[in-house]
């Protein structure tokens, strides 16, 4: 039998407290196990997935000006700071700018995960041998703190499209805690999937190929696994749709059939009515003046917009009001 995580872990807490609210609610940041990062590896490759081949060719294309934009205008040291680098594939295109252009820089990915900075490293070692990697396993803000100490530009990325995972009034705060250890010569670079097509944004996170659907039912495998669920996934329905108004969108898995489910690891067992939901993910999309306004809320202003020719996606280069 399968080492159960005990009702005092953070997963347990979470899937005690959610699975009590209405509707029942899980978070989007529970998808990663091992199995859920090799889905959505397949994920970024599906045609339907517009954001990452998007925002890679737009950094293909702008990256000396964004290059730039992050360095400082002297040749003095500064640090390019990645909150949650993964793979590291387009931050690379930067990397080589950077390197190409001899800019004095160290590169400081940031990430929870030891392991994942461990194999980030040792791939930019093989990749990158005169870059200056110095990896920070920790939270995002403890992480900015602790550099924030150091002299020199702080250059933070937060690319892909992470930031729509956050609720509005979430959002404010992740960037108000970000930008508060900052200085005003330092610089921050997100990425923003831009409002387009409604249907095109649709298509991204409902697949033909049923290879998001998986991932989202994914969730409820660990929860077996790890907490001793008995979800049957025979009972269980991926569905998603976008909000143009709202300009979000939502994902779900629905219950086909009332049933019950029994969490071992917290002694509970839960009632689901025939298609009831669990919320699973909030995938956000933005407007340029949104994105302004985002900014402002945050004492940051916008130096650069960046954006592909189609306008899906923008790298935005933003700066600590002084």
């Amino acid at each position: 039998m399968p080492h159960l995580a005990t009702a005092t872990t953070e997963l347990a807490r979470h899937v005690a407290a959610g699975l009590q609210k209405t509707p029942k609610t899980l978070s989007s940041k529970y998808f990663y196990d091992d199995a859920g990062s090799e889905l959505f590896q397949q994920i970024m490759a599906l045609p339907e997935y517009y954001p990452t081949r998007t925002e890679f060719g737009l950094l293909t294309t702008h990256r000396a000006a964004i290059a730039a934009a992050l360095r400082p205008t002297s040749d003095e040291p500064f640090y390019l700071i990645e909150l949650g680098a993964g793979d590291g594939l387009k931050t690379k295109i930067l990397l080589r700018e950077l390197l190409t252009l001899g800019a004095n820089f160290s590169y400081v990915p940031v990430d929870i995960s030891s392991g994942a900075l461990d194999g980030l490293a040792a791939s930019l070692r093989t990749e990158l041998p005169t870059l200056r990697v110095e990896p920070v396993a920790a939270e995002y803000t403890a992480a900015l703190t602790l550099m924030a100490a150091r002299p020199g530009r702080k250059a933070v990325l937060f690319l892909g499209s992470n930031i729509g995972n956050f609720s509005p009034s979430d959002r404010r705060e992740f960037l108000r805690a970000l930008t508060q250890p900052l200085s005003p010569d330092d610089r921050l670079l997100i990425g923003f999937d831009l409002q387009k097509a409604p249907r095109l944004i649709r298509a991204a996170y409902d697949d033909a190929q049923g290879v998001t659907a998986a991932f989202n039912l994914n969730l409820l495998t660990r929860l077996n696994r790890e907490l001793g669920g008995n979800f049957d996934l025979a009972y269980w329905h991926h569905y998603t749709d976008y909000d143009p108004i709202a300009g979000v969108v939502r994902s779900f898995l629905v219950s086909t059939c009332a049933q019950q489910v029994h969490l071992e690891a917290l002694a509970q067992t839960i009632d689901f009515a025939a298609w009831e939901i669990i919320h699973t993910e909030n995938s956000y999309k933005f407007t340029r003046p949104l994105i302004s306004q985002l900014a402002t809320e945050a004492g940051l202003e916008v130096q650069n917009f960046f954006t592909d020719e189609q306008a899906y996606f923008a790298d935005v280069v933003l700066a600590p009001q002084a």
